[in-house]
């Protein structure tokens, strides 16, 4: 029998509306995996196993199941945001245990557009650093374990990498999703603001933060940030019915400037956006070069901000 672990979200999302699968056979599937995977990858604090097993027969009585864009698709949700009935640690011993009354706003978009939450999970001491190594674990990275998978959403990113679910919520501050998606091979975006809601921490690292989606493909990134911020629809999921109403061309600004003093880009990452450029003008895209006037004194705003905002959450 086939295992739906290691599909992607969209295939997923198509079977179940059509009924080619269930929400609870998708589950179940990467519940074993992560059984099996897991204890080398140390991706989770929590897994939900039961109560995303009970979660995915919900998604499968819902009436309204052929609109779900996300239709039991399993996801992960990194540990400082609530999840319904599950502790929020936030990578600390000094955080309370005890049960969250209300899903983050994020977690509710989710949950409202099919997903099924399978587990919680693992970040650095108050997801301050760029590593994911704290009281509750270490995240590995899947590619090889004796590396970092990154972090603040090392958890998440490790999740998704390991095939043991196809999309994961994390955040990011000053690289809380890019670098770990860099580390991991996965897709990312940090949203501009307002496109998300945030409420993350005690003020959101004084605007910083920015909540966002892990994914294999881009494909999979776009459906999850359409649903985050309250656009998605079936269409957005790979719906063949539904005529794809796409963006006309674009102006698009690129930049292979470092925004801080005395660094610069090295070569692979400048010949990726190179890349990236050329694949955009190919689809007729206006591309031209830009550069953002970042001050000299940008690191040191930028450390000011991130020292500030752990304090406020410390």
């Amino acid at each position: 029998m086939t295992s739906w672990a290691g599909r992607t979200a969209v295939e997923i999302a198509t079977a179940v509306r059509e009924k080619r699968v269930t929400p609870r056979e998708v589950v179940a599937d990467h519940l074993a995996r992560i059984e099996r995977l897991d204890g080398r990858v140390g991706a989770f604090r929590v897994v939900r196993a039961q109560a995303a097993l009970a979660e995915a027969d919900e998604v499968a009585a819902r009436g309204d199941l052929a609109e779900l864009p996300l239709a039991g698709v399993p996801v992960a949700v990194k540990d400082n945001l609530a999840v319904r009935g599950e502790s929020m640690r936030v990578g600390s011993a000094a955080t309370p245990d005890t049960p969250a009354g209300q899903d983050h706003e994020t977690v509710a978009r989710l949950r409202a557009a099919g997903a099924v939450v399978v587990g919680l999970t693992h970040v650095p001491e108050l997801c301050v650093f760029g590593t994911t190594d704290g009281v509750h674990g270490t995240s590995r990275n899947p590619w090889d374990p004796a590396r970092s998978a990154g972090g603040s959403s090392g958890g998440s990113a490790a999740a998704v990498a390991a095939g043991m679910v196809p999309l994961a919520l994390g955040n990011d501050g000053m690289g809380s999703l890019r670098i770990p998606a860099a580390n991991c091979g996965l897709v990312t975006i940090k949203p501009g603001l307002g496109v998300v809601p945030a409420g993350i921490g005690d003020g959101d690292w004084f605007g910083l933060s920015e909540n966002g989606p892990l994914a294999t493909t881009v494909e999979d990134t776009r459906l999850m940030l359409a649903v985050l911020a309250g656009t998605g629809t079936p269409s957005d999921a790979g719906d063949a019915a539904a005529p794809d109403a796409g963006p006309g061309t674009l102006r698009i600004a690129v930049s292979l400037r470092s925004p801080l003093l005395g660094a610069t880009v090295s070569k692979p990452y400048a010949a990726a956006v190179r890349e990236a450029a050329g694949a955009l003008i190919k689809a007729g895209h206006q591309v031209r070069r830009a550069d953002p006037p970042y001050p000299m004194s940008l690191g040191t705003t930028a450390l000011t901000h991130w020292a500030a905002g752990t304090a406020v959450d410390a």
